[in-house]
């Protein structure tokens, strides 16, 4: 059984935080120009900046992480940084999911990165098991406690010690949508789950499709499910679920997969079908959404603020011509569900706890807000570092909820259930996605799956 150390459990302000996010979301984005706070620049912090790093010229660091394309970019730009202030060399190695089972294989061959970037509490909470991981110095640790809220400080810890530094967050309950396809179908933000069949019904009756899915990922799957299952069962199951004290047989799972299936099994609602969604990847689902002009592939695609970085690769404006609303309440009040990727130490070293400490920072988290397509849990960054206006309010919404969110329920869990491309739950809610009348068999391969998991602690 998980631990219950690495999630937070509170619930209150889940509609407040809702709220906020409905009022921030409303506002229209301006464009990468608004003014930005005297002395800051891409590359390096403010003149104010406190950070006390130790010089290290000669030392050689590796960071890994399973970034690709433009977010790798961004974030080899935050460890140039680091490079020109201490003299280190840092080099970025891709590493696949599952990152666990890459860690693995690099450590057996005498070869582990300094630092990974982990995606889950579960797999950090693996990394500490096996021996890999290292807990932060207290000179770090120093720095996290000064920069982030308890609730992002204890998903980093295990057996009480701290070994994550949460550089990177998601608020994942956000639908985006081309703007000239709702314009053209008279289609309105929903606020409701049936707001949103209402709204995909106009969608589909004007000639485009509602709905692009990644079902290639099944990562994205996890999500769909989490926000509906949050929303509908509330707070304290989802928590309960998380942890498999309930099982995946419980009602409340074929509540849940009965309403998913309202869109996924709907015939013209998801673009390509299942069996097109199935070979859509991530990145494709988004940029289909806001390429070709008055007939795109969809017309909304789900997914985090991160969504961003994806609609930057065609010539569409978020805030314009791409808008963005909180995913909907299926129950009394509209979920939040959050992500995020730790920094882990993987060699204790002065240089590894250095950049480690250099990623708990706000000059670190700076640089990458400013690219767009980041957020970050930091509460010390400033609002200007943000690009426009959406991606500031989202940023200070997730600040502003403090301790009380809940974080990624795949990603709590063991990474052969939670985490592993072709297993688990990832593969079970794919088979769902191509099969959604099967809400029993479904349910039953998510808990077979899931006692595995669970029971093996793997």
């Amino acid at each position: 059984m998980r631990s219950n150390s690495s999630t937070i459990r509170t619930g209150r302000a889940v509609t407040t935080l809702a709220a906020l996010m409905a009022g921030a979301l409303a506002l229209t984005a301006c464009g990468g120009n608004d003014k930005k706070s005297t002395g800051d620049n891409s590359t390096s912090a403010t003149p104010t900046s406190t950070l006390s790093l130790p010089k290290l010229d000669g030392t050689t660091l590796e960071v890994a992480a399973v970034w690709t394309g433009q977010e790798q970019k961004n974030f080899k730009q935050v460890l140039a940084e680091f490079e020109k202030r201490t003299g280190a060399k840092v080099t970025f190695v891709p590493a696949q999911d599952p990152i666990i089972n890459f860690l693995g294989s690099k450590i057996a061959g005498g070869q582990p990165p300094d630092i990974a970037l982990l995606p889950q509490p579960g797999a950090i909470k693996q990394a500490v098991q096996k021996g890999w991981a290292k807990p932060l110095s207290a000179d770090t640790v120093t720095e996290v406690q000064k920069n982030y809220s308890q609730g992002w400080q204890d998903i980093g810890k295990v057996g009480g010690k701290q070994y994550g530094v949460y550089y990177k967050a998601a608020n994942k309950s956000l639908i985006w949508y081309n703007t000239k396809v709702f314009e053209n179908a008279g289609a309105k933000e929903p606020k409701t789950w049936q707001d949103l069949l209402t709204t995909a019904q106009a969608v589909y009756d004007s000639g485009v499709t509602p709905f692009s899915v990644g079902g290639a990922d099944g990562w994205t799957l996890t999500d769909w499910f989490e926000n509906v299952y949050l929303s509908q069962a509330g707070p304290e199951k989802y928590d309960q679920l998380a942890q498999h004290k309930i099982k995946w047989t419980d009602p409340s799972v074929k509540q849940a997969l009965t309403t998913l299936a309202q869109i996924w099994g709907k015939k013209g609602f998801v673009a390509g079908g299942a069996a097109g969604a199935l070979q859509t990847e991530f990145p494709a689902s988004v940029t289909q959404t806001f390429t070709g002009g008055d007939q795109p592939k969809a017309g909304m695609v789900y997914e985090g603020d991160f969504v961003q970085v994806n609609i930057g690769e065609t010539k569409a404006k978020v805030g314009t011509d791409a808008k963005v609303f909180p995913f909907p309440a299926v129950g009394s009040t509209a979920p939040v569900v959050s992500g995020g990727d730790a920094a882990v130490v993987f060699k204790d070293s002065k240089g590894a706890q250095a950049l480690a400490k250099f990623l708990a920072s706000p000059d670190a988290a700076t640089i990458q807000a400013k690219l767009g397509g980041y957020l970050s849990p930091n509460k010390n960054v400033a609002d200007s570092a943000y690009p426009n206006e959406v991606q500031r309010k989202i940023a200070q919404a997730l600040i502003a909820s403090g301790d009380d969110f809940r974080f990624d329920m795949s990603d709590q869990a063991p990474q052969a259930f939670g985490g592993t491309p072709g297993k688990g739950e990832w593969k079970d809610l794919q088979d769902f996605l191509q099969n959604p009348k099967d809400v029993a068999g479904t349910q039953a391969k998510l808990e077979k799956d899931a006692a595995a998991a669970y029971g093996s602690g793997s």
